[in-house]
């Protein structure tokens, strides 16, 4: 069952990530500035913080 759990948990940081990166770049196409390119780079390490903390919870 932790296996499953795990897995679960991978699936769930893998949509994040993707949707994020998404997001990222089609922010980056309809403006390019350095104040949106600084709210990205925050926005991965928050979500990069999010993933590390739960794979700590599930180890």
């Amino acid at each position: 069952m932790a296996k499953n759990t795990t897995n679960v948990i991978k699936g769930v940081g893998a949509g994040l990530v993707a949707g994020v990166m998404f997001g990222i770049v089609s922010s980056v196409m309809m403006k390019d500035s350095k104040k949106n390119k600084r709210k990205a780079s925050k926005a991965i390490d928050a979500v990069e913080g999010i993933l590390d903390g739960m794979q700590e919870i599930f180890s």
